[in-house]
Order: structure tokens, then C-alpha cells, then sequence
């Protein structure tokens, strides 16, 4: 029974509920995360645009930051494409094939991603607290080196993930309770105890998420001590400028992505909610607010901005 299940599954592939259960709320979220995708889209690829364009911005902190925008685009490309074609039609289904490759993806990018902001606070605490070696620690081909670093991992730890999940034997519906596929949901659909998977799922979070935090929050403990000596009230707050907006960030990011596997197994209908608006906020919300937070406050990028349009104005005013 259990091949025949399995059989059975290869060829139907999974169904991702989503709202579904509340009809009502479909069209707000088919709009919210419509607006959301197209704010995240215009506004990574602006950073990417502006930091390859701009030879002010060729610093490790807009390389690295570079390389953020990227993943995020990347991150929400993976499933918000889906979820819209599913919201607007009703046919839910994604195939086999497609759900490994949706949640390797997506887990990869979004391992990638926790990496990535440990990598930009290490580059922070050089900046503040050892700036006269800034540049001679943080030259080309160890910024190049960490990033790799931070790919790599990502998505060893989404190979190793998805291979384990994927071996497991499917029992019920194939329903998916998110509107992704994601480790915590797939496991809810095994036939067989899933606690070898859980606990390698946990290990994961501890290498993927704990470990990066405690970097972080090293790195910024450092600043701070380093901060609270600097002597210009304006040098400190253009280092608590460039830093809270890294910080908050992080808080988001890892607060809804830790705070979802609370939700690994909900028992009612409230829980589930509130597990599939967690999965949304850190699939969709987070990856638009990163360019705002870091744009917002940020006189670099304000300045590429006007050279920019200020160039494309110039050569329109030269054309007609």
C-alpha cells in the first residue's frame, strides 16, 4: 500500500492549501502579496542596478549587500509566482518534481540568506571597530571568499534537507498545509515517524540560524563598546544609522523564521494561520522591507540615486 501510495503520488504531485480554508481572505492576499512581489522585485533589483553602476558603492558592504538583494529576488521568485497562479485559479497542485525544486530553492536561498547577515554584521564590526585595517582586511578576495562561503553552506544545508525529506514515504491527500513546500508541512504528510528528520531539521536551525545570531550578536556587542568611544556625536550616529538598519533586518528575518517552527504541527485552525502568516512574512514581507530599510536612512545610495537619474535626464535633455 505504502508503494502504491507513493506511485500514486509521483503522478498527482501535492496540493498547497494555502487560504483555502478562508475564501474570504484570498483576494486580499492575492493583492497584498501582489504589491508586495512587485515592491520586492523593483526594489532588489534597484540595489543590484545601483551597486554595480555607482563606483562609490564598490565596498564590501554593498558587495555583500549585493549579494543579499540577489538571494532575496531569488527567495521570493521561488514561490510567490506559484502562489499567485494558485490563489487566482484554484488549482493548487504543484508537481513532484517542482515541490523538490521549490523547497530546495527556497531553503537554500533562505540558508544562504542567515549566512549572508552574519557575514555583513563581521563586516560591520571591522568597519567600526577596526577601521584603519578595514580595507586591508576586508580586500576582494576575502569578501569574494565569505560570500561563497555563505552560498555554499545555503545550500548544502537544502541538498542535505531535501534529500532527507523526499526519501520519506507519503501518506493521506498530499495535502501541504502552506502555500509553499516546506520542511515542517512535508513532514506532517509521512506515513512513518519522522523524529530522525526533526532532530537533523533542528541540528540545521542550530548551524543555519543559532550559530549566525551568536556571531551577530558578538559582532554588534563590539560596536557598540566601540561606538559609545567615538568622540563625534556625528560619527556615532552615522555608525548607529548603518547598523540599526542591518539590526533590525536580522530581527526580523531570523524572529519569523525561528518563530515559525513553532507552528511545525498546529492543532487548530488559529495555529495554522498563524503559521502560514509567519511563512509569508518571511518569504515575502522581509525580502521587500530589506531595501527600504537599508536605502531609507543611507546617504550612499540616495546619492547613486540622484547621479543616476540625473545622468539619464541629461542625456534625454541631449537626445530631444
Amino acid at each position: 500500500m505504502r508503494r502504491f501510495n507513493n506511485t500514486l503520488h509521483h503522478s498527482k504531485g501535492f496540493v498547497l492549501v494555502g487560504f483555502s480554508e478562508w475564501p474570504k481572505l484570498e483576494m486580499v492576499a492575492f493583492v497584498a502579496i501582489s504589491i508586495f512581489y512587485i515592491m520586492t522585485l523593483l526594489g532588489n533589483s534597484a540595489i543590484i542596478i545601483l551597486s554595480r553602476l555607482d563606483p562609490r558603492l564598490h565596498t564590501p558592504m554593498y558587495f555583500f549587500l549585493d549579494n543579499l538583494s540577489f538571494s532575496d529576488l531569488c527567495y521570493t521568485t521561488s514561490t510567490v509566482p506559484q502562489m499567485l497562479v494558485n490563489i487566482q485559479s484554484h488549482w493548487r497542485n504543484i508537481s513532484y518534481g517542482g515541490c523538490i525544486a521549490q523547497l530546495f530553492i527556497f531553503l537554500g536561498l533562505g540558508s544562504t540568506e542567515c549566512v549572508l547577515l552574519s557575514v555583513m554584521a563581521f563586516d560591520r564590526y571591522v568597519a567600526i571597530c577596526q577601521p584603519l585595517h578595514y580595507s586591508v582586511i576586508m580586500h576582494s578576495r576575502l569578501c569574494q571568499q565569505l560570500a561563497a562561503v555563505a552560498w555554499v553552506t545555503g545550500f548544502s544545508n537544502s541538498l542535505v534537507q531535501t534529500v532527507l525529506t523526499f526519501l520519506l514515504p507519503w501518506c493521506g491527500q498530499y495535502q501541504v498545509e502552506n502555500f509553499f513546500c516546506e520542511v515542517p508541512a512535508m513532514l506532517q504528510l509521512s506515513c512513518v515517524d519522522t523524529w530522525i528528520n526533526e532532530v537533523e531539521m533542528y541540528a540545521a536551525v542550530v548551524v543555519i540560524k543559532v550559530i549566525p545570531v551568536g556571531l551577530i550578536l558578538f559582532s554588534y556587542i563590539n560596536i557598540v563598546r566601540s561606538v559609545v568611544r567615538i568622540q563625534s556625536s556625528e560619527g556615532r550616529k552615522k555608525a548607529f544609522n548603518t547598523c540599526g538598519s542591518h539590526l533590525l533586518v536580522v530581527v526580523m528575518f531570523y524572529g519569523s523564521a525561528i518563530s515559525g517552527y513553532a507552528y511545525m504541527a498546529p492543532k487548530n485552525n488559529s495555529a495554522k494561520l498563524k503559521g502560514k502568516l509567519l511563512a509569508l512574512f518571511y518569504g515575502l514581507v522581509t525580502p521587500m522591507l530589506n531595501p527600504l530599510i537599508y536605502t531609507l536612512r543611507n546617504k550612499d545610495i540616495k546619492e547613486a540615486v540622484k547621479k543616476l537619474l540625473g545622468r539619464e535626464l541629461e542625456q534625454g535633455w541631449n537626445t530631444a
